[in-house]
């Protein structure tokens, strides 16, 4: 196994601006830091109908939702920086982790991408309360899909005013915050490694 994790981080919006894109990037630079090789990408580049039973059984699992999952299973951890929609998780990001949950073969070989897959979890909000409400949610979601997530986080409140100019977080709690949650993420995600290579 390659000493060097490979963690992969998107958000949970595609809004331009979006405070949890604004996140994601902050973790992309901390953990590139901090050693990782990380692979960036917006979900606005793997677009899915709304997850229906019935669309699964005539067509299959869209590609788009292979592809995301191969992306996954070619990495050793996830970083996901998430939203709050109405005090729970976005419909961009639910349906994404709901289609790639489906996924059990790909081709002749047996494939559940996020199964024992490390994750670590951001969230933001423009108010006061950081998206916590949301990040539970989306936490007790990925592990009911057997993700391995890491027990620190980091939620960012006041968004609007959380960012310097740089890009980095104003307050240095933050800084901390994210420094601890992307170190445990590339310790985990090294020693749990599942990554298949392509």
């Amino acid at each position: 196994m390659s000493l060097i994790p490979k963690i992969l981080v998107f958000a949970g919006s595609v809004r331009s601006g979006a405070y949890s894109g604004r996140t994601a990037d902050v973790a992309q630079k901390e953990l590139a830091m901090q050693g990782a090789e990380v692979t960036r990408i917006s979900l606005a580049d793997y677009p899915l109908p709304i997850l229906d039973e019935d669309l699964e059984k005539e067509k299959g699992i869209p590609e788009n939702a292979m592809k995301l999952g191969r992306l996954i299973a070619a990495h050793d951890g996830v970083l996901i920086a998430t939203p709050e929609y109405n005090g729970s998780i976005p419909p961009l990001l639910k349906n994404s982790i709901d289609w790639v949950s489906r996924a059990r073969r790909d081709g002749s070989r047996s494939f559940r991408p996020l199964a024992g897959k490390v994750a670590g979890l951001c969230s933001s909000s423009k108010g006061n309360f950081a998206g916590i409400r949301c990040i539970n949610h989306l936490r007790a979601v990925l592990v009911r899909c057997q993700m391995e997530v890491v027990t620190p986080e980091c939620s960012v409140p006041g968004g609007g005013n959380a960012f310097d100019e740089a890009g980095n977080f104003r307050d240095e709690r933050l800084h901390k915050s994210m420094e601890h949650l992307c170190r445990t993420l590339i310790e985990t995600s090294r020693m749990l490694s599942t990554r298949i290579e392509t």
